[in-house]
Formats: C-alpha cells, structure tokens, sequence
C-alpha cells in the first residue's frame, strides 16, 4: 500500500516521508485518529514507506553490486548516485510487492482477538488469514467489522491478550530476515488493557531498528504509560471534498449522491461507504412519520413507528439518527447562514426543524441521538431504547409544537 493509495491526508504523508528522508525517525509513533480517517492505511503505507528498497537505497546498492567491473576491461558502469528520497514507496521491488500482499516477515501485525473455545488462549498470528482479507478488501473497516469477521459466538468480545503481548516480545527479539527494520503495526492499543504493561520496557528500550506503530481511534483509552513513550502522530478527519472524490471515482458513486453522503460522513470514509449502501432508504420520510408521531397522532402511532424501526438492522438504525443529526447541523447552519447550499428537500426540512426547536434543544437532540447510537453499537434492545428517545424528543420540543407535513 502506497501513500497514493489513501485518501487525502497530504500533510501527514509529507509528515510521516519526512521522518525518514530527516533521520527523525522515533521508535515507537502512536497514529491517533478517528474510525474512518485512513490512520491505519498510513500506518501500512509508512511501513511499506520503510522498507522500500528505492527509498532505502538497496536497490541501488544491488544494481552497483551487480555490475561490478567488466570482464573485458571496459570501464565500469557509473550508477547515479542521489542524496534525495522519493516521498513514496515504489510500489514494485520486492519488499514492496510483499507489504501489499501483507506477507513482508519483518512487518507483525497486532490486534484484537476473539475466544473460540473455552480456555483458548489466541494470539494475532491465528487470525492472519482473515486480517489480509478484511485488510485488502477495505482498509478502513472497523472494530465492529473486525469482530463480526473472526467472531464465531453473538456475544465475542475483542481483546489484545497476554498471549499476544508474549508473542509480540517473542517475535521481535528474532533478527530481521530481510529489511533494515523490524516493526510492529498494533491496530487498537486501547483494547490492551493491564495486559500493555508487559510491553512497556520493550517500547522503551526495543531491540536495535525495532519500530512500533500504535493505531488508535481513542486515545483517552490508551494506557498513558505506552502514550508517554510514543511519538503522536495525529490524523485529522477527512475533508468532505475528498471523501467525495474517493467515492466517485474508487466506486463509481452518483456525483449527487457522492455529495450528499459525504456531508453526513462528518470525514469517515467508512460511514460515507456505509451511507452509500443505504443511499435508496427513505429516511425523509421515516423521519418525518417518527416526528408527526411524536408532536401530533400520539401513543398508537409512536408504537407503530418503534416497531417498524425496530425491524431494520444495527446498521441501518445508526444510519438513520446519523441522517436526522445532519439535519439538525444544517438546521443551525441556516440560522447563521441561510445560504446554505443544499437541496431544496434537506433545506425545507432544516427549516421546518428551525420552527420545532430552538438552538438549544437542538443541542439537546443530538446528544440524545449520539448517546442512542452509542447503545444501538453495544447491541441496546431497539424496542426500549427507541421508546425511551421518543418519549425524551417530545419533552425537548414540547413546547414548541409545529406538524412536519408533505
């Protein structure tokens, strides 16, 4: 995986190439950024960045090597010499071709592992298989992608091991077979827990061009001890410009889809393919049915609508509150700016929403619609939590009473 493989994120790849072409290079870098932003995409491609025999100079060294003098007294062949280094990885010697594939033997990879059989004790190495796949197919998955991929009971936690932390001190104490370095890519450190302590004295004192890569989406959750010993790396979300781009030309998305999605993503690249998936769903007009129910026809009709949303899948219940807070971001935005550009469906609707609730209880509606995708995510009974959020929507805008009709 190359830098140009990744969506948007120019300033870290010049960041992270810079290490390197600078000698800045730390042994242990922590990439903090959120699901979605493509950290650990950067993480592989720095890796792949690393090992690359054209920005190491190996390549160069062998051809050298190779040539030699001549046999037949010629003069021997002078090959150009650079101080410079690509800011990319070639993408075609060998150690390159071997990182793509995600079989390189001096890149480990470690991350959160399910239980399969009582008083199992696995490690990373055990999943190898499912991680190229998953890797390969869309390298901005996430945890709950990861788990539902390897996990084979409803109620499989993911976690990184003791086990895993042995293995990890294990397999980076051998030399390195081919490159330069040894590195470690750790997807999730904040799914260590007390077990991360047994890694701490590696982190810190780590055999010679031994590299950490840490891969986090909440660094509050990471034990400050490994944080205290890593170089931070932060990854901005993505720009909606990108996402956008990404979507029409890496899968073909309708441009006015494209657009659409992109402003609800909030920058992860993940949810935008999530959306697009779901791009055909009416959320206009469940949204509208929940709110009627909610202001006008009562508690036959809000039983009704906890009912038919209780039917759709996890994912389709976080795709749609994720749809009504969009609007209710736009709804703000039109009040400071009434030109905003959307299209005349979102705006009449934002507007509407204007004349529901005031800023806010605006507010207030979007903490309660994260908190609720929050449990929806720790698999919440849709029934309860759907009931419950009804009943604290009509609270919120009470007193402000206006029917959404078509």
């Amino acid at each position: 995986m190359q830098f140009s493989d990744i969506i948007g994120q120019g300033e870290v790849k010049q960041q992270l190439a810079e290490l390197v072409q600078h000698n800045r290079l730390s042994h242990a870098l922590l990439f903090m950024g959120k699901e979605g932003s493509g950290a650990l995409s950067l993480a592989i491609a720095f890796a792949q960045y690393i090992v690359c025999e054209k920005v190491n100079g190996k390549q160069l060294a062998d051809s050298s090597q190779q040539l030699g003098p001549s046999l037949f007294g010629e003069p021997t062949p002078v090959v150009e010499q650079t101080t410079s280094k690509p800011n990319d990885s070639c993408g075609v010697c060998a150690a390159c071709t071997k990182v793509a594939q995600l079989v390189h033997p001096d890149i480990h990879f470690s991350y959160p592992t399910v239980t399969k059989k009582a008083g199992e004790k696995p490690v990373a190495t055990d999943f190898i298989s499912q991680w190229r796949e998953i890797v390969k197919l869309n390298p901005y998955f996430n945890l709950y992608d990861w788990i539902e991929h390897i996990k084979e009971k409803d109620n499989s936690q993911g976690k990184i091991t003791a086990e895993e932390c042995n293995d990890i001190i294990r397999k980076l104490s051998l030399k390195s077979f081919e490159s330069e370095y040894k590195i470690l890519i750790m997807w999730m450190p904040e799914m260590l827990g007390t077990e991360g302590n047994k890694l701490l004295k590696l982190i810190e004192e780590p055999p010679a061009n031994t590299l950490f890569i840490l891969v986090t989406e909440n660094e509050a959750q990471v034990l400050p001890t490994i944080i205290s010993r890593c170089q931070l790396v932060k990854i901005p979300a993505l720009l909606t410009t990108d996402i956008e781009q990404a979507l029409i030309s890496r899968h073909k998305t309708d441009p006015a889809i494209a657009r659409q999605v992109a402003g609800v993503s909030e920058g992860n690249y993940h949810e935008a393919l999530q959306l697009v998936q779901h791009a055909d769903e009416d959320w206009h007009s469940l949204l509208r049915e929940w709110l009627n129910a909610v202001l006008k026809t009562g508690p036959v009709a809000q039983t009704k609508w906890v009912e038919e949303i209780s039917r759709l899948g996890r994912e389709k219940q976080k795709q749609f509150l994720r749809y009504f807070n969009h609007l209710l971001e736009i709804a703000i935005h039109q009040r400071i700016n009434p030109n905003t550009s959307q299209d005349s469906q979102t705006l009449d609707f934002a507007n509407r929403l204007n004349k529901i609730a005031g800023i806010e209880q605006q507010k207030a509606i979007i903490e309660e619609l994260d908190r609720a995708s929050y449990y929806i995510e720790r698999n919440a009974n849709a029934k309860m939590l759907f009931h419950a959020l009804t009943i604290k929507l009509y609270h919120i805008i009470q007193d402000k009473i206006v029917f959404l009709m078509d």
